[in-house]
């Protein structure tokens, strides 16, 4: 009976152990890698000591940055400072263009500023998206033209497959990164400017009467943590970059694409806690190569930020009169020879009333010269999308503070209102679609 049966034992054993190591493999690989549904994840993690990938997990297909693109925007910094082009004291404007973004950010209003140090711990703990446009006007002289210089940057760094339009990771489809390449400046931040690197592990920061939590929460709570990021868009899902350092091993540790902030943190949790112990202890020298310096810009006099009595005539005096009803507001900022000046629509007063319809708002400033002059430069800068459309500023008092909304009317319905907004977004500029 024996020998009868020994053989379909063995093989009944077999199948045991054969489905045991199976699943096994499985709980191995869902360990690290969540499911193949979220067709948003990436992860990757690198050995900071000797360059080795110890997990890749589509690290080199592209994915949208988000708010990890601060990392770029403070590594510039980082790199000014360094050039003597600013310091931890240099005052950086708040232009009306910076403090129309849209949250996250700090709220400064335009003609405000901060220091530059003010300015990096907004961006590594509240991740503020007016702070980073306002840098970016600072050093290279605007939001567009900085972006290049980070695109560059990022080259010269061997971030192939990076593509910066602008300062702050806020929604544009042409910027886009992958894992790896996060990696990568992880590593040239710690690497290139390892006495300000200290800043990406600030857990709060105080600003005037608010006190402002880093969004990055393994900071403190996982061994070893001592920075760097957090991202998150629709469209990117949540992002973090975090850098670990422990036991003599170090790792820069890469998750795009969570579900949740929840579920990346626990993905990160997950990868720290199974490759920092196969990071090795050897090794030292840096990892990213310092190619070249970057030419910033010299300061650039915007007229949209300049105070109404420094404005050039046609901007003083706006200011309503009494009895006089609606005063039409010239617009010689986009004059030409060839362009006439163009009158934009009458200001809002008590004697006027405000468009109807669906009407978009770009920005809303202390002053109508402001509002006018941003008007002008939007009309111009997008006139493949905002050239038939009818530009107006809009009174309005809050708390006994006059404000002046600038806006656009002459749209037909909800969606050509809505699809205005998402192409002014391609221009690096904020807008808010809605019917009066």
């Amino acid at each position: 009976m024996f020998h009868l049966y020994a053989p379909a034992l063995r093989g009944a054993f077999l199948l045991r152990i054969v489905t045991l190591f199976v699943l096994s493999l499985a709980v191995s690989v869902s360990f690290a890698t969540p499911s193949l549904a979220n067709s948003k994840y990436a992860g990757i993690v690198i050995d900071a000591r000797t360059g080795k990938t110890l997990y890749n997990y589509r690290g080199d297909n592209q994915r949208f940055p988000a708010s990890l693109t601060k990392m770029m925007t403070v590594y510039m910094m980082f790199e000014a400072m360094e050039q003597g082009k600013m310091s931890r004291s240099t005052r950086i404007r708040i232009s009306p263009h910076a403090a129309s973004m849209i949250p996250s950010k700090l709220g400064i209003r335009a003609g405000g500023s901060l220091t530059a140090e003010q300015a990096i711990y907004a961006l590594v703990t509240k991740s503020a998206n007016d702070v980073a446009a306002a840098v970016a006007e600072h050093l290279g002289g605007t939001e567009s033209g900085f972006a290049r210089m980070m695109t560059a940057k990022a080259q010269q760094l061997g971030m192939k497959s990076t593509v910066f339009k602008n300062a702050s990771g806020l929604p544009n489809s042409a910027q886009v990164t992958t894992a790896r390449d996060m990696a990568r400046l992880g590593l040239a931040l710690r690497e290139h400017h390892p006495s300000k690197y200290k800043y990406f592990s600030t857990r709060s920061f105080k600003f005037g009467s608010a006190t402002y939590r880093n969004h990055n929460r393994l900071l403190g709570r996982i061994k070893g943590v001592d920075g760097i990021k957090t991202g998150y868009t629709r469209a990117s899902g949540f992002n973090l970059v975090s850098s670990v350092q422990a036991n003599g091993r170090s790792i820069v540790a890469v998750v795009m694409g969570g579900r949740t902030g929840a579920s990346r943190n626990a993905q990160m949790e997950k990868l720290i806690r199974e490759y920092l112990p196969r990071a090795s202890k050897r090794g030292a020298g840096n990892l990213i190569a310092k190619n070249g310096s970057t030419s910033f810009s010299k300061s650039v006099v915007n007229l949209a930020t300049i105070s109404p009595s420094r404005l050039p005539d046609p901007y003083k005096n706006l200011r309503p009169q009494a009895g006089t009803g609606p005063i039409a507001v010239a617009t010689a900022y986009a004059a030409t020879p060839k362009r006439p000046p163009a009158a934009l629509d009458a200001i809002t007063t008590a004697t006027t009333q405000p468009r109807t319809g669906w009407v978009i708002q770009i920005a809303s400033l202390e002053t109508h010269a402001e509002a006018m002059a941003y008007l002008n430069r939007a009309q111009s800068k997008a006139s493949s999308v905002l050239g038939s459309r009818d530009p107006f500023i809009e009174q309005f008092d809050k708390n006994g503070t006059l404000y002046h909304r600038a806006r656009f009317s002459g749209f037909n319905s909800k969606s050509d209102a809505w699809d205005t907004c998402e192409q002014l977004s391609k221009h690096n500029y904020a807008c808010l679609a809605f019917e009066n």
